[in-house]
Formats: C-alpha cells, sequence, structure tokens
C-alpha cells in the first residue's frame, strides 16, 4: 500500500472517530435540553441511596441478593430495594439518567464530572450527626478510613456537595456554574432514621415528641441555609413517611399495629419542615421548593392496599422471622414472589412498585401531598 493510500485511509479514519464524537456530544446536549432541569443533586437517606455505602465499612448496605432482583440486569447495585428507588424515577420523569453515587465518582477520577449530578446520601444518615453513630464533622475524619463511620452523615454530605460546587466552579468558570446550579434540582430525603432511632429510644415513652422535632427542625434550618448558600435554589423535599408502619416497628407490637410515637413524630417533622422551606423560601425570593407529604402519600396506600393494587400492606417482600421483619434482606432471606403486590421490600424500605408510586404523586400531584407546587411544575420555573 502506498503512502498516498495509506495518508488518505487514516484520513478517513480519523473523519469518521471525529463524526461518531460529534455524534455523541451531540447526543448528550440534545439530552439534556430535552430535560426542564440540567442535573439532579441528590441528599438523604437509603431511600435515596444508590450505592455510596458500597464504598464504606459499613453494616448499612444492601450491594447483595436478593436487593436489586428486579433491577436491570437482576444486579445488587446497593439501592435499598428489589429495584429502582424514587431518586431513579424522578429522574427517569426528567428524561435525566439517575445520578451516580458521589463515592464511586470520587475514588474513581481526579477529574470527576459533576455537572450532570451527583447523589451523595447514604443508608443510615441522618439530620442529626449521632444517628447511626456518623463520623462527627469536627473529626474531620474521611469516612472510607474511619471503621467507626457507619454512614455519610448530613454534614458530611454536605461538605462534599461544598466540594462539587468548588468543582464545577473552576471547570465551568463561576457564572456558569452558579447559573447550572440554580436550574438544577436539589432531592432531599432526610429525618426517617432520626425517627425511627428517637421512636425506639426510652425517651420517647409517653412524652410528646416535640422537642424531638424541634431539635433536630433547628439543625435541619442550618443545613438547609448552608444548602442555598451553596447554590441551592430549587429543593424537593421528600418528607418523612409513616415510618411507625414499617414491619420493623409494627413488629415490636404484640398487634403488630403502626407505632403511634413515630407517625406522630413523621407527622410534626413534615409540617415543622414545611414551616422552614415556607420561611426560606420568604426570605429568599430566587429559592423555589416543593415538599412531598410522604406519610400522608404512603399512608393512603397501607390504609386502602387493594385500591391501589396491594395484597400485602404490613409484612415486608423480603427478610427473616415475623413479618419478615426480624432480619433484614439477605441472600439467606426469604422473599416473595410477587414484589409488585408488597408496599414493603424489606423491613424498612419500600418497593419499587410503592417508590414508583409515590414518585409519580409527588411529580404530578397536587396539595395537600405535594405543595406549594409539585415537581413537574418545579422543575419548568
Amino acid at each position: 500500500m502506498g503512502a498516498a493510500t495509506v495518508a488518505a485511509s487514516t484520513s478517513r479514519s480519523m473523519a469518521v472517530v471525529a463524526i461518531l464524537v460529534a455524534a455523541s456530544f451531540l447526543a448528550a446536549a440534545m439530552a439534556t435540553a430535552a430535560s426542564p432541569v440540567p442535573a439532579i443533586y441528590v441528599l438523604g437517606d437509603s431511600l435515596a441511596d444508590v450505592g455510596n455505602n458500597n464504598h464504606l465499612p459499613t453494616i448499612l448496605r444492601a450491594d447483595f441478593p436478593h436487593n436489586g432482583i428486579d433491577y436491570p440486569g437482576k444486579k445488587a447495585t446497593g439501592r435499598f430495594s428489589n429495584g429502582k428507588n424514587s431518586v431513579d424515577f424522578l429522574a427517569d420523569n426528567l428524561g435525566l439518567a439517575s445520578p451516580p453515587p458521589y463515592l464511586a465518582l470520587s475514588s474513581s477520577s481526579s477529574s470527576a464530572n459533576y455537572v450532570n449530578g451527583v447523589n451523595f446520601a447514604s443508608g443510615g444518615a441522618g439530620v442529626s450527626n449521632a444517628t447511626n453513630q456518623g463520623c462527627p464533622i469536627s473529626e474531620h475524619c474521611h469516612l472510607r478510613e474511619n471503621q467507626d463511620g457507619q454512614c455519610i452523615v448530613f454534614d458530611k454530605q454536605i461538605d462534599y456537595f461544598s466540594s462539587v460546587s468548588a468543582s464545577l466552579s473552576q471547570s465551568l468558570g463561576q457564572a456558569q456554574a452558579t447559573a447550572h446550579l440554580s436550574k438544577s434540582l436539589f432531592a432531599i430525603a432526610i429525618g426517617s432514621n432520626d425517627i425511627i432511632h428517637y421512636a425506639r429510644s426510652s425517651s420517647a415513652a409517653g412524652d410528646s415528641p416535640q422537642p424531638f422535632v424541634d431539635a433536630l427542625i433547628q439543625t435541619l434550618t442550618a443545613q438547609l441555609q448552608r444548602l442555598y448558600d451553596l447554590g441551592a435554589r430549587k429543593l424537593v423535599f421528600l418528607g418523612t413517611g409513616p415510618v411507625g408502619c414499617c414491619p420493623s416497628l409494627r413488629e415490636l407490637s404484640a398487634t403488630k399495629n403502626c407505632s403511634a410515637v413515630a407517625n406522630d413524630a413523621s407527622v410534626r417533622y413534615n409540617a415543622a419542615a414545611a414551616s422552614l422551606l415556607s420561611g426560606m423560601a420568604a426570605r429568599h425570593p430566587d429559592m423555589s421548593y416543593a415538599l412531598f407529604d410522604s406519610s400522608a402519600a404512603l399512608l393512603q396506600l397501607i390504609n386502602q392496599p387493594a385500591k391501589y393494587g396491594f395484597a400485602e400492606a404490613k409484612a415486608a417482600c423480603c427478610g427473616l422471622g415475623d413479618m419478615n421483619a426480624k432480619i433484614g434482606c439477605t441472600p439467606l432471606s426469604f422473599y416473595c414472589s410477587n414484589r409488585t403486590s408488597h408496599i414493603f421490600w424489606d423491613f424498612y424500605h419500600p418497593t419499587e412498585t410503592t417508590a414508583r408510586m409515590l414518585t409519580s404523586t409527588a411529580f404530578d400531584g397536587s396539595a395537600p401531598l405535594i405543595f406549594p407546587i409539585n415537581i413537574r411544575q418545579l422543575s419548568a420555573l
């Protein structure tokens, strides 16, 4: 083959590569353009974790069967679910890929791409740094090296977002990074673990949960204000569900009834969070939010399961012991053959079907379940 022929062949190959690269960038640009928001940034607990805890030395993880049995490829990804969780469905509704776990991105590359969204949520996390013995922020420890850190506490998640915000400013420029974050959604699911720990404690016996809720909200106020200061402008706050009705707390009752203490705390917490967000929006006219009353929404399914296509509203699908609620979902656990018939997947978490229903209500529903606007309306602002 002559030099001219080789050169021509090389030139054609390079042209094909260039076309393919351009096509991939165009496809990505079109996908972004089709979505009303450029990215989703997620903070919270196991209801939103998509694999961060896989990277921690913790027992609070779900990267093993039977978790993920209905996820694409039947893969256990670290989601506390038989399939997708609410964050995945939120991303689906927005035409975006579900944001990847932060610890997977930060450990794989020094130049990670955060512009398409990131998930910081960690199973076990609470508003309080003491919940599930998270690493105290004052110690500035790195959780992947801290054997005592069972989860990424909420304050640490915000620390990680602060690093992401700085990285975006460096890669995009300050003005563009600010604009990008102001258009992005910030989905927050936090508070359930705090309430579960409170309901299991002796201090909950016979006392009003209001002082406990007030302390949580005081902490949450500073945390949400910090997120605002770091650039968050569109907040989706997924309030706590009726955690007293999860199989683990039902199982503690001789009658298998929901824990009234836990459910009372959830109602008070969601109401206080609504007041907090309303006050923030009044102080910051450039901030908008949608608050989902997960407690009321999930109780509809629990109280009238047949109406919504469920056959089992109390017991977990996967687990061991009474109501499958003594031990969580592990490779040794039993699991139900029809996951769509159960509201709960394991002793704390909803099934994929439940998560899909709840997210649909939050996305397109109306007050009093989602207010002052729904997620679709928030996205369009």
